[in-house]
C-alpha cells in the first residue's frame, strides 16, 4: 500500500501507521471523548517536537511515553534538559494529564493485551 501511495504521489505515503486511539488505554478503564481528544493532542505535541513514531498511553490521569527502543537514549538526553523537561511536563500538565513517563521498554504494538494472556 505504501508502494501505491508513494506512485500516486499522496503526501502520507511514509507516515507511520497509526492504530485506534481506543488502544491507548488499558482494558475496562472508560474511554470518553475529552479523554481520547487529550491523547490526540498529546500526541499531536510530540510530533510538532520531531517525534513521528510514537504512543501516549492513559493509565488514569497520568500519561506514558512509547518511543521506538532506538530514539530512547535521544529521548533522555532531550528531557535531560530542564527547560525541555519543563516544557514537556507543562505541556501534559495544560492537556489534563497529572504525571507523564517514558516507558523504558520502548514502543511496543498491542503492549497493553499482554494482561489478556495472563
Amino acid at each position: 500500500m505504501r508502494q501505491l501511495s508513494r506512485a500516486l504521489g499522496l503526501p502520507w505515503w511514509d507516515k507511520p501507521a497509526q492504530p485506534c486511539l481506543a488502544s491507548r488505554f488499558p482494558y475496562g478503564e472508560p474511554i470518553t471523548a475529552a479523554r481520547l481528544q487529550r491523547v490526540a493532542a498529546a500526541e499531536d505535541w510530540l510530533r510538532q517536537q520531531g517525534w513521528r513514531e510514537l504512543r501516549v498511553r492513559s493509565q488514569g490521569e497520568a500519561a506514558r511515553i512509547e518511543l521506538p527502543a532506538d530514539q530512547l537514549v535521544e529521548a533522555l538526553r532531550r528531557w535531560s534538559d530542564t527547560e525541555c523537561r519543563t516544557e514537556l511536563v507543562d505541556a501534559f500538565t495544560a492537556l489534563g494529564f497529572s504525571a507523564v513517563s517514558l516507558d523504558l521498554e520502548g514502543l511496543v504494538s498491542g503492549k497493553l493485551n499482554r494482561v489478556l494472556s495472563a
